[in-house]
């Protein structure tokens, strides 16, 4: 039996440590859950990353598009075209905190590397638009080519790039004078970006030209494409839009939209190793942290297809919502 002074000592200490967890703000990481956008149903999508089925859907304003996490995860940002904004989903809660005027049709966006800028294509005006996350305002716009769309921060945070579907073109924006530094033509309708391993290349998948133009970061030029042929299709079926590499810059995935197929690609040698059939007008794409695992979203057949990276098989369709765009996986 413990002596008076010592168990209210102890007493105190449990409840000093429990009045501290309460305190703490509540924080929700590698929940293993998938969020697919759904353009159609202007909801988040959220999926448990083991059984695959649906957690909840979660309301956003209209025509959501792109999402990203903040650097922590604590956070996804996601664009709302025709609702004129990035909704702010609190990962813990699972539930809409804030909305963000950035612009007329928020297209896609990057963070800086430190979450402090949002760097946001407005397709209506043609305009890069860079949003002061901590002060909550726009505080530069940058003029690019018409339809701007992908937007992709380098990891120095120095370099943006902006793809402009009307003019064919990728700008190159310096991040410290808020000017375009060089303007790389490129394929009819350039959309999304992956920058290899190395830094030295950045490919951009361009979808009306069928294609991925590789440019070479230094002189910012296009040494380089890659083209696809799959089997049973005409070539204006094969429409390219999303693009993931592995961390090791070994292989790119790419999705081919009308062509219902997601393409395997050797990067050092841009030879395309393998086709894998998905489903109907794949877009959006992105990779687990072990890599074992693909994640597709198909606008045309609503659903997501989950690849095995190893087999190069899908393992599981899973329906998502009407016409799912981008999914992210919070591991």
């Amino acid at each position: 039996m413990c002596k008076k002074s010592k168990c209210y000592l102890t007493v105190s200490l449990f409840i000093g440590l429990l009045c501290q967890l309460v305190a703490a703000p509540l924080l929700a990481r590698d929940t293993g859950y998938l969020f697919v956008s759904s353009e159609k149903d202007h909801v988040v999508t959220v999926l448990d990353g083991k059984s695959y089925k649906k957690v909840m859907e979660i309301k956003t304003s209209e025509r959501p598009r792109g999402l990203k996490f903040s650097p922590d995860n604590s956070l996804l940002y996601v664009g709302c075209g025709d609702g004129d904004s990035i909704d702010i989903i609190d990962i813990a809660k699972l539930k809409v905190v804030d909305q963000l005027d950035v612009g007329d049709d928020p297209e896609r966006f990057d963070l800086s590397p430190d979450g402090r800028y949002l760097y946001v294509s407005n397709e209506d005006n043609g305009l890069l638009t860079v949003f002061d996350l901590e002060q909550k305002k726009t505080v530069a716009e940058v003029e690019v080519g018409e339809e701007p769309e992908g937007v992709m921060v380098s990891p120095d945070g120095r370099t943006v790039y902006v793809s402009s579907e009307v003019a064919n073109m990728v700008h190159v924006v310096d991040v410290g004078t808020y000017k375009v530094k060089a303007n790389v033509l490129v394929g009819n309708r350039p959309r999304r970006f992956a920058l290899a391993a190395d830094g030295k290349e950045v490919w951009v998948t361009s979808e009306l030209a069928g294609n991925v133009s590789v440019i070479d970061t230094k002189d910012n030029r296009v040494i380089d494409e890659v083209n696809f042929e799959p089997k049973g299709f005409r070539p204006e079926d094969v429409t390219p839009v999303g693009l993931v590499m592995t961390r090791d810059g070994r292989i790119a995935y790419i999705t081919l939209g009308s062509a219902n197929h997601v393409a395997v690609v050797d990067v050092a040698s841009r030879k395309v190793l393998d086709y894998v059939l998905v489903g109907r007008r794949p877009w959006g794409v992105t990779l687990s942290r072990d890599e074992k695992t693909l994640y597709v979203t198909n606008g045309k057949s609503d659903d997501l297809s989950i690849i095995d990276t190893g087999s190069l098989k899908v393992k599981r369709s899973v329906p998502v919502g009407r016409v799912p765009y981008t999914v992210v996986v919070d591991d």
